[in-house]
């Protein structure tokens, strides 16, 4: 490189290099030294150097330098002043230790000239991880924080993406040691705004540079979050006692003077508690570090205890945690984060006197908070109550908030605290009573029954006057409880007369929207796309949360300004792919709607390590990919197809385009687009037009739309013709398949699973399709499916629902094993979607209605009321499935009862009912102790006697004819009698 002292300038020519820089460079000495030197010592210096010549000791950082590093070196000897060159021949030298010294001799000027150069270092350092370089960044970031002259640069400079993660604690100190000098205000200025921009991205090492510019400024303590939840972090770990500390503005020695301070010591004598404390009932975050498990291995206690002991020295104000704490209970969050507030007040250990202070508080906290919280203040207010410190009204309120919830436990323990105030105090057997017949309306038939049971226990006490008051309320006990409460209550309860199920309305499919009508909005939404799309690793997949519907849109509109304005759409598309959304979205893997961006890299003409190539591969070249399963596989196909299409010269518009949200085509839609395909003379791509074959809706052909196909003169014209003459793709008819040797390891037991999935020989379409899509018709042999990227599965084949379901019994089939983002939450888009709901569809309802998760089941119910209002659900077949789906354990008889019970209660009775009864022998055919199964025979009366059901079930009776008190024996006697009218 020229100018670092290999090569000699000519002769009479000006030296690029001042000589203090290129003896420092030659000889590796710091250019602070050599500018003390005296003449005499710097011929015997440089005498040194040429006797060791370029092997010299000196040389080993010059050569470890990259190119670039070497030329910034090379215009900042030319450039700058001899101190300000000082600086980056320190960063070259990765000595951040002389930094410090040497910007603070610098003039704000020379401090601005060094910027240019330290900001090319920055970008030539980027991509670069060898332990030398890393001296060399740190050594970056502390002289750009030196440098840097207004406040608003330097937090970003010291927050900088690629520089932040290097500051460990000596280069924080160094940050701090070259900030130190600066205005008391400016250096307020940067710790509030390196706190603003630091977010989540707190260690202690930012918390120490923060803390320190703080003290010294004298400013206000951030009010962060991330601020506080990082103070709370690091104060109980020793590493805070090795921190300068900060006396009368100026920097000293750390105030622990070499030895660990205990933990309460550190705490209590913090400058920052005081203003830290209120933050912990604001801030979100706080209550998992509040909990014991979070402090250091030789602490016994953590934040509560040191909290606590605060308390008992003074140090801290005992009633503001109080409330703080009951007060942070009160607002939204997770168990995990509110459980630590519950922990904080056992440790308070609050006083009788405190919590009855406290009352109006604590029965806030009974409706609506998580579980733990309200059995928490419950069990105050009973404590309360026993000691006779509540009053009748306060014991009113707390069962009317309490007996409303779904939580049978708390609502047990609030009818146990009501039956015990009414044993203790015989005058509050009515308010007791009356206070009891909120919970006839509870889901849990066991809750109603229990707090029937407590009105009759207490009634002889309670009197006439309550008689009245209880009669109407028994109208909301289950059917199969008004008798017995007409007994007890000595009047008649108003009964339901059997009903019809009354199911909510359901909406059809809407328009497609417009496609994108410029080539920025087709860019913007590609952009959103990719930023839907996440890469699994665990998988191998991409994963995209993106609408079908806005999939279809963006590629026909890639495709319309392809044709229209190839260069504009470049144009747009270049602007957007440089964004950072694009950086990992996209794997290697089955195919996801987010491989849109091969579409895009084809029409940019990039080739493999362009922006949008380098997170991606091209479709189906990654040898180590999985063989895609059979609908992805049409995805990859039309991607790969439509990337031709762009580059090859695009046609209009795509054929296959949906024009109804569901992923259908209007005949006469199809019609006039191949219409315009042969005005235009366009070749229509063979998957393009086979997916739209499949998308049409042959069923809605009229009379004129099928004499204006039989004009069309080309290719795809007559099979669009001989497509709507047949009435489309025929439904597939299904049989179970026969048992195989294959066996699922995961249910142990040797149990087949091919005994629990449906096959059908291959469909023959009308016409020819392309060759991509016979996987798709035949389904003999259900394929593996990818987890998560099914979105786009019911588009492919929209009429004909019943094939979607034969490609996903996989999915079906694992429910059990399922998460939230499986293959189940594609049941009511195939619900609201055509063609006959055969034994497939349903054997998917059957496994998600008795699915472990939660959400899982939410869809099932929901696919479950659009099927019903819409006439396409088979209840008997139903349960002919759950039945099936019982006997191989897919189905959990806790999910069954929630599901179903969610289904009545949105008027499917009968439906539940008749699924029910067809299902019942097999549930009770399994373990009678499953968790569960008394819920689903409940359900299944409460159901009956709701649709008027009549007639023994066998096996019902025969459980109900046995002796015991099981609430298993209970309900299955309950059913019994409901089904005996």
């Amino acid at each position: 490189m020229s100018g670092l002292g290999t090569e000699q300038p000519e002769e009479g020519a000006a030296d690029p290099v001042h000589p203090d820089l290129r003896l420092a460079l030659r000889t590796g000495v710091p250019l602070g030294r050599i500018r003390e030197f005296s003449g005499e010592e710097r011929s015997v210096l440089e005498g040194v150097e040429r006797r060791h010549g370029r092997e010299g000791v000196s040389k080993r950082w010059i050569r470890a330098l990259l190119p670039e590093e070497r030329e910034v070196l090379e215009a900042a000897g030319r450039e700058l002043s001899p101190a300000a060159n000082g600086v980056l021949t320190a960063v070259a030298e990765g000595a951040a230790d002389r930094l410090p010294g040497l910007v603070a001799a610098l003039s704000e000027k020379e401090r601005r000239s060094c910027l240019p150069f330290l900001k090319t270092l920055v970008a030539a350092l980027r991509d670069q991880w060898q332990g030398e370089v890393h001296r060399r960044k740190k050594a970056l970031l502390v002289a750009g924080a030196g440098c840097h002259t207004g406040a608003a640069a330097v937090a970003q400079w010291v927050t900088h993406r690629d520089l932040a993660w290097l500051a460990d604690f000596p280069t924080s100190a160094r940050i701090l040691e070259v900030l130190a000098a600066r205005p008391k205000e400016w250096q307020g200025d940067v710790a509030r705004r390196v706190a603003a921009r630091s977010g989540a991205e707190w260690d202690e090492n930012r918390l120490f540079l923060v803390d320190r510019l703080v003290l010294l400024s004298g400013c206000p303590v951030p009010a962060d979050e991330g601020f506080v939840l990082a103070w709370m972090r690091n104060r109980l770990w020793g590493a805070s006692d090795d921190w300068p500390d900060v006396v009368d503005g100026v920097l000293t020695a750390p105030r622990s003077g070499g030895r660990r301070l205990g933990a309460l010591d550190r705490v209590r004598d913090d400058p920052f508690l005081d203003a830290v404390v209120p933050r912990l009932f604001e801030v979100g975050g706080v209550g998992p570090l509040l909990q014991d498990r979070n402090h250091p291995p030789n602490l016994q206690n953590g934040w509560n205890h040191l909290l606590a002991a605060l308390c008992r020295e003074g140090r801290l104000d005992r009633e503001a945690l109080l409330d703080g704490a009951l007060a942070r209970l009160l607002r939204p969050g997770r168990p995990g984060d509110l459980r630590g507030f519950r922990k904080l007040l056992d440790a308070l250990e609050p006083t009788e006197d405190e919590y009855a202070a406290r009352t109006v508080t604590l029965l806030r906290l009974l409706p609506d908070t998580p579980s733990p919280v309200a059995g928490h203040a419950q069990k105050v207010l009973a404590r309360l109550d026993e000691a006779g410190r509540l009053e009748d009204e306060h014991l009113v309120d707390a069962s009317a908030s309490v007996l409303f919830r779904t939580e049978a436990t708390l609502v047990r323990a609030q009818l146990s605290w009501l039956d015990r105030a009414a044993r203790r105090d015989r005058s509050r057997a009515g308010l007791a009573a009356l206070a009891a017949a909120d919970a006839f309306g509870h889901g849990d038939l066991a809750v109603q029954e229990r707090a029937l049971n407590l009105v009759a226990r207490h009634l002889p006490a309670a009197g006439d006057a309550v008689r009245p008051g209880l009669v109407a309320a028994a109208a909301a006990l289950t059917p199969v409880l008004r008798g017995r409460a007409a007994e007890v209550l000595g009047g008649a309860v108003a009964d339901d007369d059997p009903e019809p199920d009354v199911l909510p309305a359901v909406s059809g499919p809407r328009p497609m929207e417009a496609p994108p009508a410029t080539a920025v909005e087709v860019a913007e939404e590609v952009n959103a796309i990719i930023a839907a799309t996440r890469f699994n690793w665990a998988d191998g997949i991409a994963v995209s949360t993106v609408e079908a519907s806005v999939f279809e849109r963006v590629l026909d509109g890639l495709v319309r300004h392809a044709h229209r304005d190839r260069d504009g759409l470049v144009h747009a598309l270049e602007a957007t792919t440089r964004t950072d959304s694009w950086i990992g979205r996209v794997g290697p893997s089955d195919r996801s709607m987010g491989d849109v961006c091969h579409v895009v890299a084809e029409i940019l003409g990039e080739e493999h390590g362009g922006p949008v190539w380098r997170f991606s591969h091209r479709i189906g070249e990654n040898p180590a990919s999985r063989a895609p399963s059979p609908l992805n596989a049409v995805l990859q196909e039309r991607l790969r197809e439509v990337a031709r299409m762009v580059v090859g010269g695009a046609p209009p518009f795509l054929l296959a385009t949906p024009t109804l949200t569901d992923g259908r085509i209007d005949p006469a839609a199809l019609v006039e687009r191949i219409a315009e395909y042969e005005r235009v003379g366009a070749v229509p791509g063979e998957v393009d037009l086979s997916q739209a074959l499949l998308r049409v809706d042959a069923a809605a052909c009229g009379g004129d739309v099928l004499a204006r196909a039989r004009e069309l003169a080309s290719d795809a014209g007559r099979r669009l013709t001989a497509w709507l003459e047949a009435g489309g793709l025929p439904e597939p008819k299904l049989v179970r398949a026969a048992e195989t040797a294959e066996e699922n390891p995961r249910w142990g037991g040797g149990r087949p699973t091919k005994l629990l999935l449906f096959a059908n020989e291959r469909l023959v379409p009308p016409c020819a399709l392309a060759e991509v899509f016979a996987r798709v018709l035949d389904s003999e042999r259900p394929s593996r499916i990818p987890p998560d990227n099914h979105g786009h599965w019911p588009f492919v084949v929209p009429v004909r629902r019943e094939l979607v379901a034969l490609h996903l019994q996989p999915a079906f089939t694992e429910v059990s094993y399922a998460d939230p983002g499986s293959g189940m939450l594609l049941l009511p888009a195939l619900a609201e979607g055509s063609g006959a709901a055969g034994p497939a569809l349903h054997l998917g309802l059957a496994c998600g209605l008795g699915a472990r998760d939660a959400g899982i089941r939410t869809a099932a119910v929901d696919a479950l009321l659009v099927l019903a209002a819409r006439g396409g659900l088979d209840p008997a077949l139903l349960g002919r499935e759950l039945a099936e789906a019982t006997r191989y354990g897919v189905v959990t008889p806790r999910g069954l009862a929630e599901s179903v019970r969610e289904a009545a209660r949105f008027g499917a009775s009968g439906a539940v009912w008749t699924a029910l009864s067809a299902a019942l022998p097999a549930l009770l055919d399994r373990d009678e102790k499953a968790k569960g199964l008394p819920d689903v025979l409940a359900v299944a009366a409460e159901s009956a006697h709701r649709c008027g059901a009549r007639g023994p079930v066998a096996e019902v009776s025969a459980l109900a004819a046995r002796k015991g008190s099981t609430r298993l024996l209970k309900e299955a006697r309950r059913l019994r009698d409901a089904l005996e009218g």
